[in-house]
């Protein structure tokens, strides 16, 4: 079995200002307060994943997984240490990622599958199969900009999916959306893990997670903290503590999201 990621040492770190005006900073400079600070949000972390393997990226708010995650997505690169992907990588990142909020949905579809690396050809064989999944109706030629969030998130999973790719990579696309559409993603992302591609999944619910991971790695402050079986990950996590002894079926799902 080949390698598809393959995160070694990797560290990224921000830098958080604290004043935006110039007044502001004066007088924090008068008082001798500091004006910004460094933030590190990933600190050496090393992990690889196999071809084929479905991981769920577990953890706190501000732990890191984000960072990660686009970081393995290449929008953004390490400070230190390296990251190494195989093959064509496709997901849904984040709620509305890669949409012009001033053009329309049909619009937007095209727009986002190129940015995704899918052909205007590929893009119109699949066009409508990603319509029906979307499901934005009547508002499929009105303005993105316009959209609630579970639009947003309908539409731009509806692309994601649609990408043939080797690396499917998701972040916080529960966040937001009614149950059906939940479930619909989940059903769709099971259908991607039978396929035999790789899938990278940052969540906060277990439920989802024990469904469709085959692995969890947690971030704690920016660190791996756990990297091994789903379940002892999601009790690493003391998730589990308020859904114990109920059926799986109505175990709290909620997606929380993630911000660092």
């Amino acid at each position: 079995m080949s390698e598809a990621i393959v995160v070694d040492e990797v560290s990224k770190s921000f830098t958080m200002q604290y004043h935006r005006t110039m007044k502001q900073m004066a007088v924090a400079m008068t008082k001798g307060q500091d004006l910004r600070e460094q933030f590190l949000a990933l600190d050496k972390v090393s992990f690889t994943v196999e071809q084929g393997e479905s991981i769920g990226l577990m953890g706190l708010n501000g732990s890191g997984k984000s960072t990660l995650l686009k970081l393995v997505n290449g929008i953004m690169r390490p400070d230190s240490g390296s990251v190494l992907t195989r093959g064509r990588i496709a997901g849904l990142i984040a709620t509305g990622a890669g949409f012009h909020p001033q053009l329309s949905g049909r619009e937007n579809i095209y727009l986002n599958a190129a940015v995704l690396g899918m052909s205007e050809a590929e893009t119109k064989r699949k066009f409508d199969d990603i319509v029906e999944f979307a499901q934005v109706g009547k508002f499929l030629d009105t303005e993105v900009g316009h959209y609630s969030s579970g639009m947003f998130a309908r539409l731009g999973f509806a692309v994601a999916v649609h990408v043939d790719s080797d690396i499917f990579l998701v972040d916080e696309v529960l966040a937001v959306g009614d149950k059906p559409f939940k479930k619909k993603c989940i059903e769709k992302m099971q259908e991607i893990r039978a396929e035999g591609r790789t899938m990278f999944y940052v969540s906060h619910a277990p439920g989802s997670v024990r469904k469709m991971c085959d692995r969890v790695i947690v971030l704690e402050n920016g660190r791996v903290g756990f990297d091994g079986d789903v379940v002892q990950g999601i009790r690493y996590l003391k998730y589990d503590s308020s859904d114990e002894g109920l059926p799986e079926d109505e175990q709290t799902d909620d997606e929380l999201g993630s911000d660092v």
